[in-house]
């Protein structure tokens, strides 16, 4: 980082975590002294074990709840207002949201308009909010978004087919987390793959990021560790309780971080590539990370010989150069052992989308993180390459 810029790095959020860290919910909603709960699930969720546990605790605890599970995996403005309107004539004092980066977002999203009133798209782009939301308790179920941590949330616009980015870093994060590897059991692992390697690029752009600092990347490099050490064996077996632990961590982790030091072109070209086509967020910044981070290497070698470290090459008395390019050989050979497809045209992307999707990266202006400067030719390149 510039030794003279001033930055800042905190985390909002309180984390509970540990093997039946859902149990403390009841207690948690009480402390902060709510007392009818709106229940935000994950459509594919509401009959898991996590829910029916929490759904229990909650009416033993005589806690008033009314549900909302009508969620789609890239949440619209549509969705939004409906879960709204419901949470209100529930007279809801807290929310609890259980899943993935949807129903986090969502969730996030209606306890805005909660205390704030208006359209989602009333609030798009950085602090456009004055009123602290409603309180959220979130208990993520995906190990990759990290939503529950994070400044952010995602949003798509229905009438302009884009995805709208609602950030408030005191007030975006969920007030409490819970962390349990019960609530990543019954994850498919398909879904374990493409959101792990979400929530390692997180730590990855982050950690490239040219608004890194010490606090961050101490946050990013253990991230990034857990993660690479524990995302094989995830996929593998969901419930390991071990590797989803520490996938639950190094998630959480990573979010925290990325607010401050913001990301980079995976996430760039990711998010025009989810307004546009069917594909989830944590496939469309896996099949593009490859191709940007042979793009973005020549900008920083350091950091690359770190990260090349971290996922298992053997760097040892190499130069420097030479050590960074196994980081971009390590990711290619990890996106593999995950089953992820190699091409944006083995999910449905077009060739004729590529001068679309570079026209929105480049306006989308992550040249202010993203570590090598990279104009709209570059992006539709760098398309070109995925695709």
């Amino acid at each position: 980082m510039n030794p003279l810029a001033i930055s800042s790095f905190s985390s909002p959020t309180r984390l509970v975590f540990g093997h039946d860290a859902h149990t403390n919910l009841p207690r948690i909603i009480q402390d902060w002294g709510c007392k009818r709960v709106f229940l935000m699930v994950d459509p594919a969720l509401v009959k898991s074990e996590i829910t029916q546990r929490i759904t229990q605790l909650l009416e033993d605890a005589g806690i008033p709840m009314a549900n909302f599970g009508d969620i789609e995996p890239e949440p619209s403005d549509t969705t939004v207002a409906a879960a709204y309107e419901r949470c209100r004539a529930h007279e809801a004092e807290a929310i609890v949201a259980i899943g993935g980066g949807s129903a986090i977002d969502v969730a996030k999203a209606v306890a805005i308009l909660m205390t704030n009133g208006g359209k989602v798209s009333d609030y798009e782009g950085i602090e456009k909010f004055s009123v602290r939301p409603l309180p959220l308790f979130a208990v993520p179920t995906t190990a990759g978004t990290g939503s529950e941590v994070s400044s952010a949330a995602v949003i798509t616009d229905t009438q302009r087919h884009v995805k709208m980015a609602i950030r408030h870093a005191a007030w975006g994060p969920a007030q409490v987390a819970i962390l349990d590897p019960l609530a990543v059991a019954s994850l498919p692992a398909h879904v374990a793959a493409h959101s792990g390697i979400d929530a390692f690029v997180h730590a990855f752009e982050s950690y490239l990021s040219k608004l890194a600092n010490p606090f961050s990347d101490a946050v990013n490099l253990h991230a990034m560790k857990l993660i690479a050490g524990n995302i094989r064996q995830f996929v593998a077996n969901r419930q390991n309780t071990t590797a989803a632990m520490d996938m639950l961590c190094g998630a959480s982790m990573a979010a925290m971080s990325f607010g401050y030091t913001g990301l980079g072109n995976v996430h760039c070209m990711a998010m025009p590539i989810g307004a546009l086509f069917p594909v989830s967020h944590g496939l469309a910044n896996a099949l593009c990370l490859p191709t940007v981070a042979e793009f973005n290497f020549m900008a920083n070698p350091a950091r690359y010989a770190q990260v090349a470290h971290i996922l298992g090459a053997n760097v040892a008395g190499l130069p420097e150069l030479d050590a960074g390019r196994l980081a971009i050989d390590a990711i290619r050979t990890l996106c593999a052992d995950l089953g992820i497809p190699t091409r944006l045209r083995d999910v449905g992307v077009t060739e004729s989308s590529l001068d679309e999707l570079a026209r929105r990266s480049f306006a989308a202006d992550y040249n202010r993180w993203n570590p090598r400067y990279t104009s709209e030719k570059e992006f539709r390149e760098l398309f070109a390459k995925a695709f």
